[in-house]
């Protein structure tokens, strides 16, 4: 039911607020290092652990609205994390939102709202066949790798955090795509077929991998280079995933000049956002 998967996704997105903001207050504290050694680093830290109950929670909530509704549907509303995000941090810091911070929520919601009522998301079905599978499986991790060795190569902090959050978005939205597909099995099949699902076993790798990255994107350099890219790629590849793996479809024609002013709409709130976080994170240190 499509109202459920709205519902679920929304409350996955309150958790991965959560979950997010105390990985990066995390990953804030480690100097140096990286890949394995930064990971081994944040499994001492008590905020890291915090963050990855709220992720555990956002996956759960995320499962239960992909087996309510499409892909196209449940992943962009995952936007909702960056306000949902400085919404809960500023009661709890004792600040006040400035009024740009207002509108640039407000914009946020009100470009969603616009995407999602223009593309309508409709369709879907649970399985994909392997044909459609291994295509994809292929330009998703091979899209990751390139981005990876393109941040490792680059100097600048602002390109490295970009191309690690672009390399996690993508891994985001292929977990979604195996989670949907595992889910899919445990609804129709019960826990055996779930647990013999070579899906199962996919999600939860590309899962811990776009964990990782996004430890090392937030590490890497400022937020507003990491979560415009996070935020836009997850949904888009998710959308671009959901059509060629699920038959879904979002309506196009004349109603794609509403899709890109949403769109837009979402970037340009997002990025504005970002430079309000960063100034309420400071405050708490």
């Amino acid at each position: 039911m499509m109202w459920l998967a709205v519902v679920f996704a929304v409350l996955g997105a309150v958790s991965n607020a959560v979950g997010t903001a105390f990985q990066r207050k995390a990953a804030s504290t480690v100097e140096q290092g990286g890949g394995i050694r930064l990971l081994a680093a944040l499994v001492r830290r008590p905020a890291w652990s915090i963050g990855i109950a709220g992720v555990v929670g956002a996956a759960v909530f995320q499962a239960l609205a992909l087996v309510n509704g499409p892909m196209a549907l449940v992943q962009p509303l995952f936007i909702l994390e960056l306000p949902f995000a400085l919404l809960l941090a500023v009661p709890l810091m004792h600040r006040r939102l400035s009024a740009e911070g207002w509108w640039a929520v407000g914009a946020v919601v009100a470009g969603l709202a616009v995407l999602l009522a223009s593309a309508a998301p409709s369709g879907s079905r649970e399985q994909a066949s392997m044909a459609r599978w291994i295509p994809v499986l292929v330009l998703t991790l091979g899209a990751m790798a390139v981005a990876f060795l393109l941040a490792r190569a680059a100097s600048s902090p602002l390109f490295r955090a970009a191309a690690l959050a672009s390399a996690a978005a993508v891994g985001n939205a292929l977990t979604a795509a195996l989670l949907k597909s595992a889910t899919g099995r445990l609804a129709d099949s019960g826990l055996p077929a779930f647990l013999t699902a070579w899906q199962t076993y996919g999600f939860a790798l590309t899962g811990v991998l776009s964990l990782l990255l996004l430890e090392n994107a937030l590490q890497a350099g400022p937020l507003v280079a990491s979560q415009p890219a996070l935020t836009i790629g997850d949904a888009a590849v998710s959308l671009l995933l959901g059509v060629a793996l699920f038959d879904e479809s979002i309506r196009t024609g004349w109603w794609l000049l509403p899709e890109a002013i949403g769109a837009l709409l979402i970037l340009w709130a997002v990025v504005r956002l970002t430079r309000v976080v960063p100034h309420l994170v400071d405050v708490v240190r």
